[in-house]
């Protein structure tokens, strides 16, 4: 067989005397020459076997004495691979057949990983069974016949395939580059198949793993071969121009099911990766229910480390992805709304060491209580917080203490901004400094105004160019001996403007500003 792969077979098996046109005249045994014709339009990629192709024909009842015999094609006809099956009786004798053909038989272990993908002919297992022959109707047609009031008995399909076609959207041209590979992860790669019952079952007691498929330079459309499964979904990583695109298929029945081809396009976007949806069908004639993959809200840079996050799933899955590698950076490319999510705060030593970047965007919805309080514990003095508002928070420090960004800081925050209320022992910005503190603000309410910081409730380092509106009355509840230049809001000699006037100031070497807005304070924009 060809290293393609194929869709529903038809197989028609002759049996014929071996000796001459009257082999039924004197009651001697029939000798089984097979022939297989390959109905139209039935396999992807071509309508007829290839030479050298071998079946495995069992005589059911009789297989004591013809099971598992092998028959090769030849000059366009199967030939008997050295023993001969012969009809001896008047009976009406019912055969089995599988492909590809193993001298073993019974059942046969295989693996679907990159490397058995590349010979995909020797994991596409067909089973045909149910076709009936005898000495006076020695022709056994292993074809559809339901179309005539009989049964199906062609061979069919026994694995599960998915065909993915990729397509350039929105800010992704394909005729300069196209994507390099795909993965294809959460995937049960092994298993059996049974040449008995044509039943193919991978192996539930094993991990599951990924499946890596290098795309061949100009091809969009690949397909991989698979044991039936059951999965909900698998995680889908496209490779393009260096950069990790993510999306999510989801597999319509929660399982990828025996001789069903399932088919997805696959847009890569600037901004992800987008499906048109999944068509199911068995490989024979297509058709059937419709699916949609997930878009995961990130883009993936492994050169550079970072996500570029443009919805709250993909912040929330990069905030899952620092939990294990603090130094991974995150660059918003939208504003983010959070309510109702789970954020689960960075709280390892020495904290975290990447580049926040906010590009002017803000996050709602951040609502959580003392255990969770700030986005991280710890700033490395590495780390650093930029062109990020949080807007309208709402944290709850009654057990220890809350802080719009971070609780305690050793790298840099700039152009950072907070609003909203926090509780208990609180500090807009951060509960203690040991870092640079530039351009920031905070306007909102102090529960406790008395051990309160609207910037920062104690402070080691530096505090640059910062203004508080709100209730409280302090910046900084407590100056260790750091530098502080810090200004309250009043509204009458300081007002809003002034704040932005003197921030900017500050951010002269950055890429954004501060302006006033709509609302009467300060927002984020880029440098013209």
């Amino acid at each position: 067989m060809k290293t393609r792969f194929f869709t529903l077979v038809a197989l028609a098996l002759a049996l014929v005397a071996c000796n001459n046109d009257n082999e039924n005249l004197n009651g001697d045994p029939v000798a089984a020459r097979f022939t297989a014709d390959i109905a139209p339009a039935t396999r992807a990629s071509g309508t007829t076997w290839t030479a050298g192709d071998r079946i495995g024909i069992t005589d059911i009842g009789y297989d004591s004495q013809y099971g598992n015999v092998p028959f090769i094609l030849k000059n366009g006809k199967f030939e008997a691979e050295g023993k001969v099956i012969y009809i001896e009786d008047t009976k009406a004798h019912t055969f089995r057949a599988y492909y590809p053909y193993n001298a073993a038989g019974g059942i046969l272990a295989a693996t679907t990983d990159a490397t058995a993908q590349q010979n995909q002919s020797a994991i596409d297992f067909l089973f045909a069974t149910g076709a009936t022959g005898d000495k006076k109707s020695p022709v056994v047609s292993f074809t559809d016949k339901t179309g005539k009031g009989g049964e199906d008995n062609s061979f069919h399909h026994r694995m599960s395939r998915i065909t993915l076609t990729f397509e350039a959207g929105d800010g992704v041209d394909f005729s300069v580059v196209k994507p390099e590979r795909y993965t294809l992860g959460g995937l049960l790669l092994t298993g059996t198949f049974n040449t008995a019952d044509g039943i193919a079952t991978a192996d539930n007691g094993a991990q599951t793993g990924e499946l890596a498929m290098n795309l061949a330079d100009g091809v969009l459309t690949s397909s991989i071969i698979l044991f039936p499964q059951t999965v909900a979904s698998l995680p889908l990583v496209v490779n393009y121009k260096s950069q990790e695109y993510h999306a999510t298929l989801t597999m319509p029945e929660g399982a990828l099911q025996a001789g069903n081809n399932y088919t997805y396009t696959v847009k890569v976007n600037a901004t992800g990766l987008t499906l048109e949806g999944c068509t199911i069908g068995s490989w024979a004639d297509g058709g059937g229910e419709s699916g949609a993959a997930e878009d995961l809200g990130y883009i993936y840079d492994s050169n550079t480390n970072t996500y570029t996050v443009y919805n709250a799933d993909g912040l929330l899955a990069w905030n899952k992805a620092i939990q294990k590698d603090e130094s991974i950076n995150c660059t918003l490319t939208a504003d983010i709304d959070l309510t109702g999510r789970e954020w689960t705060r960075l709280d390892t030593w020495p904290g975290y060491s990447g580049v926040f970047n906010g590009q002017g965007h803000r996050i709602t919805g951040l609502n959580f209580s003392a255990a969770r309080f700030g986005l991280f514990l710890f700033l490395n003095q590495s780390g650093v917080i930029k062109n990020l508002q949080l807007i309208d928070v709402n944290l709850d420090g009654s057990s220890g203490g809350s802080a719009g960004m971070v609780d305690r800081n050793h790298g840099q925050i700039i152009a950072c901004s907070v609003t909203g209320k926090l509780t208990v022992h609180s500090g807009g910005i951060a509960n203690a400094n040991y870092g640079d503190i530039i351009a920031c603000w905070f306007n909102g309410t102090l529960k406790d105004e008395s051990g309160c910081g609207t910037i920062v409730r104690f402070n080691y380092k530096n505090i640059t160019s910062c203004y508080w509106g709100g209730n409280a009355g302090l910046g900084v509840l407590r100056n260790e001996g750091g530098t502080v230049v810090a200004t309250k809001v009043d509204g009458a000699t300081v007002k809003w403007q002034t704040a932005v006037d003197g921030m900017n100031t500050a951010l002269t070497a950055g890429d954004y500003q501060w302006a006033l807005g709509t609302d009467g304070l300060p927002v984020l924009q880029k440098k013209q």
